[in-house]
């Protein structure tokens, strides 16, 4: 799939933590349904499945996306992104080195970086990121070892490279409004949708908020 930036306005990750009997399918369906834009298949390493059940779950998950239209990615997993046609993979610092990913996918797929620092992000786009992840842009408990990045350099990585970037880390809809005016394309989220009763209302409420956030000219 074709990567564009618009697709990061509402970046859902997935956790299975709150699935309370659903599959995961139907979650993401739900999040599909109310607007998520793009899907993250993440699974925690106290969750981890096999390779097989992994391999699975992300073939169903991609199928479900492509039938919406929406890019759907691994979280570190390279060998398994490409094994299983996804969209692409989105690293951390601690991963496989982004150009070495870049190598492996190849140009087609889409190729996330978390940075947390200006100096991340150049060299994230130096080798070959589509797009950057931030944060945790708020206090978050879905990552223990989230670094806390302040507004102030989340405006300076949005305008230090013209790469798109999506923040991410302990967003809700009541605290959204905060990151106008950053330079952001969109907000990454987990327990924002996936830890709600409602996915479908939840999804759907915090992408209206976002829009709110990225286009208050459109207000009214």
């Amino acid at each position: 799939m074709k990567f564009d930036k618009d697709s990061l306005l509402l970046y859902a990750v997935t956790d299975r933590h709150w699935l309370k009997g659903r599959s995961l399918k139907e979650d993401v369906e739900s999040a599909l349904k109310g607007g998520a834009s793009f899907i993250q298949l993440r699974e925690k390493e106290d969750m981890a499945l096999d390779h097989d059940a992994y391999l699975q779950e992300a073939l169903e998950i991609g199928k479900l996306c492509r039938s919406y239209g929406v890019p759907f990615v691994l979280d570190d997993e390279v060998e398994l992104a490409i094994e299983a046609d996804a969209d692409g993979v989105h690293v951390g610092q601690e991963d496989m080195e982004a150009g070495r990913v870049r190598e492996k996918l190849g140009k087609e797929k889409i190729l996330g970086v978390s940075v947390q620092t200006v100096e991340e992000a150049i060299l994230a786009k130096e080798r070959g990121a589509d797009y950057l992840g931030v944060g945790a842009v708020f206090p978050t408990g879905s990552k223990k070892d989230a670094v806390d990045v302040s507004l102030e350099t989340l405006k300076a990585i949005c305008e230090a490279v013209d790469l798109p970037v999506v923040a991410i880390g302990g967003i809700s809809r009541d605290n959204v409004m905060e990151l106008k005016g950053s330079g952001i394309a969109g907000i990454a989220v987990i327990s924002a949708i996936f830890a709600k009763p409602d996915i479908e209302e939840a999804t759907a409420d915090l992408r209206k908020q976002c829009l709110k956030m990225l286009f208050p000219e459109k207000e009214g």
